[in-house]
């Protein structure tokens, strides 16, 4: 069946786009490409159009009736949140609105929506479960906050059957090499740490004095692929007639960015150059994620859990990219 995915051509939407072609449906990508990559898109047609435009929308709907959307358009860098709060606001926030409004007057149609650890904000306790207290401490929490109470006020309203994948760090590329991480900029800790050791040019890492054993942030990392697992399933379970609502996707193990430099060290044979710098604004210590609702719900079960196995498919994604391919790492 059609599935539409809005934010198809980045990082997590096209590997959720190659895991939906795995089991037979058809990914509609549906991308303004501000931040996703074209080649990014191998699973299914590309229609370049904003979210927030309903009659580009509209019109993607009614060529393709889809069964369900799966929605990943948003910016996802907690640092620019902090600097350009009206900017998260007004995507990730306001044309969610607007597309959720287009959407309801389609039809109503399952959404899984990719949402984010980063709704907990600081744990009063570890690992965050589902029913964690919600204090997000940037705007880029707030607003996949405010999508996920939108979700379940439509449900209220008009019986939209949804899904919230709150992941934690994503991580990886495709193990098979088809696809990877190519931000520009890039602000994600493990493709940096091994573009520090590929170039020289020092990592940098911020705050080295938080409550944590070694005084550097402790996050989960979660296997992209896994995260992309995850949300053909929860697909499945809402077309099947499950229970709509939110679920974690964890490991229920923190690595520090002191760990990650030295597993990325192993990996690569070299030491990764390194410098400390302040804090940033709206990074919690420690973030790890209980998952075991997901397991019991979805069945759903990391496979690429462990950090090495998440370094090195990383990092031969990032060994086998040629610029003159267009792809730059």
């Amino acid at each position: 069946m059609n599935i539409l995915v809005t934010g198809g051509a980045g990082y997590i939407g096209s590997h959720a786009c190659k895991a939906l072609a795995a089991k037979g449906h058809v990914p509609i990508t549906y991308d303004d490409l501000s931040r996703g990559n074209r080649w990014a898109v191998k699973w299914g047609p590309l229609l370049e159009g904003d979210i927030a435009d309903a009659v580009r929308l509209r019109a993607a709907l009614e060529q393709y009736r889809p069964a369900a959307l799966m929605h990943f358009s948003a910016y996802a860098y907690v640092g620019e949140s902090v600097e350009k709060p009206l900017l998260y606001y007004r995507n990730n926030f306001a044309a969610t609105a607007s597309l959720l409004h287009t959407l309801t007057e389609f039809g109503c149609i399952s959404v899984v929506f990719s949402s984010s650890c980063a709704v907990y904000g600081e744990p009063e306790f570890l690992p965050i479960p589902e029913d964690h207290p919600q204090r997000p401490i940037n705007p880029y929490g707030y607003s996949k906050l405010f999508v996920e109470r939108m979700l379940a006020d439509l449900a209220t309203a008009s019986g939209l059957c949804w899904m919230a994948l709150r992941y934690f760090n994503a991580v990886g590329a495709d193990p098979d090499g088809e696809i990877g991480e190519a931000h520009d900029p890039e602000t994600h800790l493990v493709p940096l740490v091994l573009a520090a050791d590929r170039d020289g040019v020092p990592v940098r890492i911020f705050g080295d004095d938080y409550d944590t054993p070694d005084g550097t942030c402790v996050r989960d990392y979660v296997h992209v692929s896994d995260i992309a697992d995850a949300h053909v399933k929860a697909l499945e379970h809402l077309l099947n007639g499950g229970e709509s609502g939110a679920l974690n996707l964890a490991n229920a193990r923190g690595f520090s960015v002191r760990e990650v430099i030295a597993a990325a060290e192993k990996v690569c044979g070299r030491a990764v150059p390194y410098e400390t710098a302040a804090r940033r604004p709206g990074d919690p210590p420690v973030l790890i994620g209980d998952a075991g609702r997901a397991g019991t719900l979805l069945g759903w079960q990391p496979a690429r859990s462990d950090l090495a196995m998440q370094i090195e498919d990383a990092w031969r994604w990032m060994q086998a990219q040629r610029v003159g391919a267009g792809i730059k790492c």
